[in-house]
């Protein structure tokens, strides 16, 4: 069967439905996190360590998705995780999308000498390895959420930048931009009123693209233990924590892995869909 204009564009609007429907689901979830969660996160009972999920024998009630070794309830840990995760995801990756966006606008626009710095400032970035690169920079700044953040956009704002670089060149050379150049009006004015409005389609692509890499990278941090607080839950580290009793309990590594996957996928998903709705070729 031959995929025509209106059934990509059906499958398309599936994807986006679906993946921001799981993103919409975690962020109210995340909000109503002190309400929902059956347990204090934190809270420790040896009492009921390593209790099964819901639909297993031994079950316990209010233990929905079991407990780990100390008799934390894994439900409630990663309800709490995904605070750490969105809000990594969305402070980081909007302040990386305004430097390296800003700094794409600039050297794809003005060229020149401002084209050379800034070209040259991002291959230098990118001669280190990314995730190399964030440990270095957390064993300097400390370990904490400000530190992850700070690391992200330091690694990251060179992708928006290389992008909407090549966005903005092209968008320059096009009969619109000279017809305003022709009618007098100032440069700065029509990288303004002409060049990012175009461009903006372009950058909430990457910013959604960003944010799924965001809970990535913050996730291998807290693996690693180079994130917050061991004591507070997040992904990673309920991750790091599942791997040592994997064979007694499944459930605490499983149920953090599905969360962080069906997160991921669905910012990159919503990020494709968005850049298959921009295309000018479906539209």
């Amino acid at each position: 069967m031959v995929d025509t204009p209106r059934n990509i564009n059906r499958k398309i609007g599936l994807r986006m439905w679906l993946s921001g429907g799981w993103l919409l689901f975690l962020l109210l979830a995340t909000l109503f996190a002190p309400i929902i969660s059956p347990h204090d996160p934190l809270a420790q009972d040896l009492f009921a360590s390593r209790l099964p999920p819901f639909w297993m024998d031994g079950y316990e009630a209010t233990y929905y998705l079991g407990s780990d070794s100390l008799g934390r309830d894994v439900l409630s840990r990663i309800l709490y995780g995904a605070q750490i995760a969105l809000l990594v995801a969305l402070i980081a990756s909007t302040a990386t999308c305004v430097i390296g966006a800003t700094l794409g606008v600039l050297a794809g626009y003005y060229g020149g000498w401002v084209d050379l710095v800034i070209s040259r400032l991002v291959d230098i970035w990118m001669a280190f390895p990314p995730v190399l690169f964030a440990i270095l920079l957390i064993a300097v700044l400390g370990t904490g959420l400000t530190s992850i953040i700070i690391a992200i956009i330091v690694i990251d704002w060179t992708r928006f930048c290389r992008v909407i670089r090549a966005e903005t060149m092209s968008q320059s050379a096009m009969d619109y931009v000279a017809s305003a150049k022709a009618a007098g009006r100032a440069r700065f004015g029509i990288m303004i009123k002409e060049i990012v409005p175009n461009v903006l389609p372009t950058i909430v692509v990457l910013l959604t693209l960003e944010m799924g890499i965001a809970v990535i990278v913050e996730a291998i941090l807290s693996f690693v233990n180079l994130s917050i607080s061991t004591d507070f839950p997040t992904w990673g580290g309920m991750i790091s924590e599942g791997r040592t009793s994997v064979h007694q309990a499944w459930w605490v590594i499983v149920f953090p892995l599905i969360t962080l996957f069906l997160t991921v996928l669905s910012f990159s998903q919503l990020g494709e869909g968005l850049k298959d709705r921009f295309d000018p070729v479906l539209r």
